[in-house]
């Protein structure tokens, strides 16, 4: 069953997450296959908005805390809050994954 992870940077943090972004890209490229989806929080302009979201394809709360921490946003410092929330794959990229939906 998927997780969502919600982050929130803590305010005033711009620097430090692009001072941490090329780790971060490199993290995230070697856990691509957990990744059902993931990016930053942008505002209507396109800019950064202080944090990001991840759906990530792990079997545990355990599993997306260790995954998150691991994160060199993380490790860094740049979150002021993590959310962490079991979630129900639906639809991927277009594809349906409820059993109970025929196409």
């Amino acid at each position: 069953m998927p997780y969502m992870i919600e982050t929130f940077d803590k305010p005033g943090a711009l620097d430090l997450r692009m001072a941490t972004r090329d780790e971060h890209l490199v993290f995230l490229a070697e856990n691509a296959k957990l990744l059902l989806a993931c990016g930053a929080k942008l505002d209507d302009d396109g800019n950064a908005a202080g944090g990001g979201l991840y759906v990530v394809a792990l079997e545990s709360r355990a599993e997306a805390e260790a995954f998150i921490a691991a994160d060199p946003f993380f490790k860094a410092g740049l979150f002021d809050r993590v959310v962490i929330q079991r979630s129900r794959k639906a639809y991927v990229d277009g594809v349906c994954y409820l059993p109970e939906v025929k196409p």
